[in-house]
């Protein structure tokens, strides 16, 4: 592999990633060899297996077969979520980055919340229009925020829907439904409407909210860059 010292753009802020377990876990992970793009696609292989426990939870009746189930999918979110930690780290950790590597950073991810999110619009008590909207808001807000650092307004990653979020309002989804009881989640239904279709209208409407702060934030940084600079201040 072609590799160069590693100088990332800008990075979503992660509070997680100045902890000492992350530190030590990237630097376990760069001594054996495990190069950032494997990591990213591991990230994508993560959705994948949460996406198979979605659809078999469509097929299965036995209840404490679909709590487990439950269980497997929030398990492949947040190791998702730990590989898109991790690939990153790496790569400051090695100071290598490969030509591609900013593919296998955004990719993944896009691959991801797609798979992810579809896949729950196909369960019993979601909505297959809202998971299909979710997915493309998805992929919408991450559209303006790489189009914001194209136009050189550095990344967006403000908003009250950004990945991680997104993740978490699913992750809680996952929760309620692996620990309550059965009567307690019927009675969260408004006639076809389910908690997994809630929880996507709330990732909608995040996602909505999302992309006007995202756009709002390019046009102020572009406009604020295209004044002319006061001759006090050269």
């Amino acid at each position: 592999m072609n590799n160069k010292p590693y100088s990332p753009n800008d990075r979503r802020p992660i509070a997680s990633r100045n902890t000492s377990w992350a530190t030590s876990i990237s630097r376990r992970l760069a001594q054996r060899g495990i190069s950032p793009n494997a990591i990213s696609t591991w990230s994508m292989i993560f959705a994948a297996i949460a996406a198979l426990a979605l659809v078999a939870i469509s097929y299965v009746s036995d209840s404490v077969i679909t709590r487990i189930l439950w269980w497997v999918v929030l398990l492949g979110i947040q190791l998702r979520l730990l590989a898109n930690l991790f690939d990153g780290m790496v790569a400051i950790e090695t100071q290598t980055a490969s030509p591609v590597g900013e593919l296998f950073n955004e990719i993944p991810d896009r691959v991801s919340d797609t798979l992810i999110l579809l896949a729950w619009g196909l369960l019993p008590d979601s909505s297959l229009f809202l998971a299909v909207s979710a997915a493309f808001l998805a992929l919408f807000v991450s559209y303006l925020r790489a189009m914001g650092a194209a136009a050189g307004a550095g990344q967006a990653f403000a908003g009250v829907m950004s990945k991680p979020k997104r993740m978490f309002v699913l992750s809680i989804l996952c929760v309620l439904h692996a620990l309550l009881p059965q009567a307690w989640l019927d009675t969260m239904h408004a006639g076809s409407w389910g908690l997994d279709s809630w929880g996507l209208l709330i990732i909608c409407l995040g996602c909505l909210m999302t992309a006007w702060t995202r756009l709002q934030h390019i046009v102020h940084t572009l406009n604020a860059k295209a004044q002319p600079t006061p001759p006090s201040a050269r």
